[in-house]
Order: C-alpha cells, then sequence, then structure tokens
C-alpha cells in the first residue's frame, strides 16, 4: 500500500494520520466481514459478532477521538490550507464524519455491529428454511437499533426518521426529496410495463436459461470482469448467498457472485454489477487511502457504477455482438441456433418477477420503491415487524401481479435489513438515475463508444469513468458531480429514455 504523504500544516499531517490509522483498522473488520460471508464455518457466528462489535467499537473510539477534534478545528481556523481545494475537501468530509461519528454512543455502534453479524446468520437460516419468525427478533431488535441512531444522529431535529439514516448512504438526501423523484419514475414505469404487456410480442427467455456446469459459469463471468476492466491482480471473486463487493482498499477488492445450473445470464448480470462496484473501488487513488479524498462520493454514485455495467453495458445489444461469440466458443455451445440479438432480448425481458437482483431494468426500480416504502413505515411506527410479510405480499400483489408463496422470494430475500443496513435501499435507483446520465454524457465524449463495445473493448469507457468520477473520491457532492460531468441535476428524464428505447428494441413498439 502506498503510504500517503500529507502535505500542508502540521495538524492537517497529523489529522490525516489518525484517520488513516481508524481506515487501516476499519479495513480489518471489512475482511472479517467478508470472510463470514464467504469462509467462516457456521459454528464461528457468535465469535464472529463479538469480533466485529469489538473491533467496530475500536474503530469508533479512534474516529471519535477528542484530538481529531481538536486538529479538524485548527485546520479550519488555517485559511492558507484552505485554499487548496484537495486540502479543503478533506477538512470538509473529515469534519461531516466526525459531528455524526461523535454524535453515536460507543456502546449503540458495538451493539448495532453485534446485530448485524448475528442478524446475517439468522437471516440465512430463515431465507434458508422458509421460516420468516426465526428472523423476526433480529429484524425487531435492527428496527429499534436504527431508530437510536437515527434520533442520534439527527439530534432530534430530523423532519422524518428516516433522513439521518438516508443521509449517511446518500449525504444531503432526504425521504421527502426520494420520494418525489420516484413520483415521475413511478408513473413512467406503471405505463411502460402496461404497454409492454398489451403489445402481443413474447420474447423467448430460452437462451438465457440453457444449464450449464456452474464451474464454467464461473469462469466465464470472470473472463467478462476482467474484460471489462476489473483487476484480479487487486481484487477476487467468491461465492455467497448474496452478492456484495467489499473493499479493503484499491488493491485489496472482495467481491462474490451467486450462481445456479440455469442461472448463467443472471450470474453475468451480478458479476459485471459487483465489478463495476469493484472497478470504482479500484480507481481510488490509493495515496489518498483513509481521507475522504480516497472514499467513494456516495452509494448511489457507487451504484451507478454496477448499474452501468450491469445494465448498460453487459445488457446492451452491441456488448453481445462481442459477447455471444465469446460465449460460444467457452460454453462449448450454439445456444440452439440462438442469434446475438435472441441473446440480448432473452437478457432483457420486461416482466413483473419476485427477486429484485434478478429484476429487469424496468421493473427493478418498483421493487427499489417497494423496499423503501417498507422500511419506513417499519421505522415510523406505522408498520409492526411481525405484519411485514403481509404488506409485503399485499404491495407484490397490486405493483406487480404477482402472488408471493413463501417469504423466501418475499421479505427474506435481501440480505440488507440483517446487515442493519436501514436507508440503503433508494440508493440503488439513484444509481440508475445517475448511470443514465452519465452514459448520455459519456455518449456525447465517445461517439464510437458502442462500436467499441462490439468489438470487445471496453478501455474508453474504464478512462472516461477513471478520469471523470473514480479519481476524484469526495471532492465534490454526489449532486455536484452530476451536474459537473452532466450539466444537469439528478433527474429521471434520461433514465425513462433509456428504458423505453430499451422496451422499443425488444419488444419493437
Amino acid at each position: 500500500m502506498t503510504t500517503m504523504v500529507a502535505t500542508g500544516s502540521k495538524a492537517y499531517t497529523e489529522l490525516v494520520g489518525l484517520v488513516r490509522e481508524a481506515a487501516v483498522l476499519a479495513s480489518v473488520g471489512n475482511l472479517v466481514s467478508w470472510d463470514q460471508e464467504t469462509m467462516m464455518p457456521p459454528k464461528g457466528a457468535g465469535l464472529r459478532a463479538e469480533q466485529l462489535s469489538m473491533l467496530s467499537g475500536m474503530v469508533h473510539e479512534k474516529s471519535t477521538h477528542p484530538r481529531v477534534g481538536e486538529l479538524l478545528g485548527e485546520c479550519e481556523e488555517d485559511r492558507d490550507l484552505l485554499g487548496d481545494p484537495a486540502h479543503a475537501a478533506n477538512v470538509r468530509e473529515m469534519r461531516r464524519e466526525y459531528d455524526l461519528a461523535t454524535r453515536l454512543p460507543l456502546e449503540l455502534v458495538k451493539a448495532l455491529a453485534e446485530c448485524a453479524s448475528k442478524g446475517m446468520e439468522a437471516w440465512k437460516g430463515a431465507r434458508e428454511n422458509n421460516d420468516f419468525k426465526a428472523f423476526l427478533p433480529a429484524l425487531e431488535l435492527t428496527v429499534e437499533l436504527n431508530k437510536r441512531k437515527s434520533e442520534c444522529l439527527g439530534q432530534g431535529k430530523a423532519a422524518d426518521i428516516y433522513d439521518p439514516l438516508l443521509d449517511t448512504f446518500e449525504p444531503g438526501m432526504t425521504a421527502a426529496r426520494t420520494a418525489a423523484i420516484f413520483k415521475p419514475l413511478r408513473e413512467f414505469t406503471v405505463g411502460l410495463v402496461d404497454r409492454v404487456q398489451g403489445c402481443g410480442v413474447k420474447v423467448d427467455r430460452g437462451p438465457a436459461v440453457i444449464e450449464f456446469p456452474i464451474a464454467q459459469q464461473k469462469s466465464f463471468v470472470e473472463k467478462v470482469a476482467a474484460r471489462i476492466g476489473f483487476d484480479f491482480d487487486a481484487g477476487r471473486m467468491d461465492e455467497s448467498a448474496h452478492p456484495f463487493c467489499e473493499s479493503l482498499n484499491s488493491l485489496d477488492i472482495r467481491m462474490t457472485n451467486r450462481y445456479r445450473a440455469d442461472g448463467w445470464a443472471d450470474a453475468i448480470s451480478s458479476g459485471t454489477h459487483e465489478s463495476g462496484h469493484g472497478i470504482y473501488e479500484q480507481g481510488l487513488l490509493d495515496e489518498h487511502f483513509g481521507t475522504p479524498l480516497g472514499m467513494y462520493i456516495s452509494l448511489g454514485i457507487h451504484e451507478s457504477q454496477s448499474r452501468m455495467y450491469e445494465n448498460l453495458v453487459a445488457r446492451s445489444a452491441p456488448f453481445w455482438e462481442w459477447g455471444f461469440g465469446m460465449a460460444k466458443e467457452h460454453f462449448g455451445t450454439d445456444f440452439g441456433g440462438a442469434s446475438a440479438l435472441d441473446v440480448y432480448k432473452a437478457l432483457n425481458i420486461i416482466e413483473p418477477s419476485f427477486i429484485r437482483v434478478e429484476a429487469d431494468e424496468v421493473t427493478y426500480n418498483l421493487h427499489i420503491m417497494l423496499r423503501f416504502d417498507m422500511e419506513r413505515a417499519m421505522l415510523n411506527g406505522e408498520l409492526a415487524c411481525k405484519d411485514l410479510p403481509g404488506e409485503w405480499n399485499k404491495r407484490m400483489k397490486s405493483d406487480f401481479g404477482l402472488d408471493v408463496c413463501e417469504d423466501r422470494v418475499g421479505c427474506l430475500q435481501d440480505v440488507h435489513w440483517s446487515m442493519g443496513a436501514m436507508g440503503y435501499f433508494p440508493t440503488y435507483t439513484f444509481g440508475n438515475l445517475y448511470s443514465a446520465q452519465f452514459w448520455e454524457a459519456m455518449g456525447r465524449d465517445i461517439p464510437d463508444r458502442d462500436a467499441q463495445m462490439a468489438r470487445g473493448e471496453f478501455g474508453a469507457v474504464l478512462k472516461w469513468l477513471r478520469e471523470k468520477i473514480h479519481v476524484h473520491g469526495r471532492m465534490w457532492s454526489a449532486e455536484d458531480l452530476c451536474e459537473r460531468v452532466t450539466g444537469e441535476p439528478l433527474k429521471s428524464d434520461a433514465l425513462m429514455r433509456h428504458l423505453d428505447a430499451k422496451a422499443k428494441a425488444v419488444y419493437g413498439m
């Protein structure tokens, strides 16, 4: 790892050293969490919860040490230091993180970490056994702890209990603004799904569900991930119940994926999604490790990178002009005589389904809106945790026209609540919105981008993302970055244009 050389005042140098120490310790916690999801034997869960609780407490103590506050105060008074935009951004963001961290009592931080570790194990068993009652105590504790967390972060002044939690994942965003952003997208989505279902065109899903050995699927996903830009000398991909990406630093990225015999296409989608996260993390400057300039901006921006590689790259027609030949060679089949266009269409069927991570681009956002409403209702007391399955199933019927027959494909499908991550889900749709705006801006800068992808060339896409987004860390806020890159604030227009065009290409509407 490159050791960051801090320029500026003596106080700034010491400050950077302290926050970097906390980041190194936090990376140990990330590694332990990754191990829990991939390698840890089931009987190790009890000690693992203690380990994570202790590590979280140690990181919190380092992050909230009074000396950090003293040094921040000195730096904020140093006009020469703040005259440098990079130093100013680091101090600004370190102040934000410090203020938020000092509002959380140590015992609450440790309780949240222990709850998350135990909750994940409870969720795994409950999901496997389709037993919501087995997960209910963990969910109730998660909600209660997050209520306390919100109260501490918002200092009792938040307009909505959801706001302080959402702000930790998407700084500056509120529940009210989220609802306002979602409203036109929801109306558009419902209308587009109705048009697709009424057009009378049926797309053959066959090419996307051909069965292949899991080992072949794994190696194919890794080939694609490497081709689009993920550096396997600085990362790896393993298996877990729920795909995720964990960053220790930009030179050590741990991704996971999941597979099933007839799910090669889903494995490509989730694999490129996690690769997008990993590529972003690998693009952060290691020399700034531990400081805001070496951190991702927001989860919405993070999701923009994963959703871009999943949907705008790996589900695109140009990608499959190249990728289909590679797939035929790798799997040793002609896909039943299907063409690249047939595969492209099979991977882009628009159809309501139960599982969020396997949803098509159009209906995906309805899954996010459902979760946003459910967790907000649990937090503000409008929905008791015990009633979650019933309310979830009602929404699936009204929003998707589907009858949920078992909770493992309903309210137990996602890992997030077991991890204590409440306020997280909206960032997926923010990511879709940002990605569509970035993609349009990229298209203006790289007019032959589609032709390059059709030849299996993705270097220009990676270079553009590195220069426009990755290397800047938290120099700007998410929405400031969006305006700098696209010339517009976050809005739904670009995503709606993309989804409408995709529907027309697949269904000929």
